[in-house]
């Protein structure tokens, strides 16, 4: 591709899945209650506008856990690697910033801070393992992220239950954090009043343009791209590719352990509970950054974009359609997202076959031949 080109193909590719998404969330509507599928669908489309400034808040609030771990999925996608043990790093994120949130009272005006520079700890020492085993062992990072997964849902769930002073025997999940350890609403609350949006949602944009920054604007994040592509080509060209991959890991397992603060520091009621699930925050940031083509701008707005649907999809139950349902559709579109990359890698071989065939370029291989001899 020409340098200045815009590459269209990559978010008509993004285009083309959610459209295909919603067209079949539309026939699900339609099998479900004929009389109310376009009615709905059309809730679903513009529900999240329902309150006005507070719908929209809403939205936003969503959205930040999910930018955070699609933007940790991405950033490893674009160094080669792919993190799944996003889910793992979340809830061990989250339990560092919970620790802290409940347990240091002395902290101030910092305590906030504190809280979620331990989530983003926590979270960074969950990604380091499955780096270490890819870059000195070559064990498939895949393999051991789903075990890491399982491993931090189930020791936290032992340590929340196990540590009296931060578990609620009532409820069955962590106590709530300090109000000095809730992230401010950094005026936010005035712009979307009423909603649960808070300075979170500012973190992760912020976190968006610093990875852009690191991955397209630095030599550090050249390097870790360049290991992506091909480890022994690095290596020859003096890079240490095992610190890379490294840090890769460990900057991804960060990302998602800030996802797991924001989530837990919101001051919204959300707390560890003791289920034996795994985060569902890190398979979604899968397809967050799949539908966004690993890009941390696009990733940015593929998270609302389904934070958007997810908020509007709420209101299908004034249209006689269960609950269930709104996780039914956006699945379906998270589901066709997965394909975006596969359509883009197809629309650029057409391209290039249509250029191959033009007549022109034929002669060109001569000309270049022809005009370095004279040289």
């Amino acid at each position: 591709m020409r340098k200045g080109k815009f590459d269209y193909t990559g978010v008509l590719s993004s285009v083309f899945a959610i459209i295909i998404g919603l067209l079949v969330g539309l026939v699900i509507l339609i099998i479900c209650n004929p009389g109310q599928a376009f009615p709905g669908f059309v809730t679903i489309l513009t529900g999240a506008f329902t309150h006005g400034a507070k719908g929209v808040g809403q939205v936003f609030y969503y959205s930040t856990t999910i930018i955070l771990t699609g933007l940790s999925v991405g950033f490893a996608f674009k160094t080669g690697l792919f993190n799944i043990g996003a889910s793992g790093q979340f809830i061990v994120g989250g339990f560092g910033a919970v620790y802290v949130g409940v347990m240091c009272e002395n902290l101030g005006s910092m305590h906030w801070i504190v809280a979620l520079l331990a989530g983003v700890c926590f979270g960074a020492v969950w990604g380091a393992v499955p780096g270490l085993l890819k870059a000195f062992f070559n064990v498939n990072e895949v393999i051991s992220a789903i075990m890491m997964n399982y491993i931090g849902m189930y020791a936290v769930n032992w340590f929340v239950k196990s540590y009296k002073p931060i578990f609620n025997n009532l409820r069955n999940e962590s106590k709530p954090v300090l109000s000095s350890a809730n992230i401010p609403k950094m005026g936010l609350d005035k712009i979307f009043p009423e909603s649960s949006i808070n300075g979170g949602f500012i973190i992760a944009v912020l976190a968006v343009i610093v990875i852009y920054i690191v991955l397209d604007k630095t030599t550090f994040g050249y390097e870790l791209k360049a290991v992506g592509y091909n480890r022994n080509a690095s290596r020859y060209a003096g890079i240490n590719e095992k610190k890379s991959i490294i840090l890769s890991m460990v900057i991804a397992g960060a990302i998602a352990g800030l996802a797991g603060a924001c989530l837990y520091l919101a001051g919204t009621g959300k707390h560890i509970e003791i289920v034996d699930t795994i985060a569902d925050e890190g398979f979604t940031g899968i397809s967050v950054a799949l539908l966004g083509l690993c890009h941390p701008i696009g990733i940015l707005f593929s998270g609302i974009f389904i934070a958007y649907l997810t908020a509007g999809g709420f209101y299908l139950q004034l249209f006689e359609f269960s609950t269930e349902i709104i996780d039914i559709i956006v699945a379906i579109i998270i589901y066709f997202s997965a394909f975006a990359l596969i359509v883009r890698i197809l629309m650029q071989k057409f391209g290039k076959g249509r250029a191959e065939k033009k007549p022109g370029n034929a002669a060109e291989p001569e000309t270049a031949q022809k005009g370095g001899s004279k040289a």
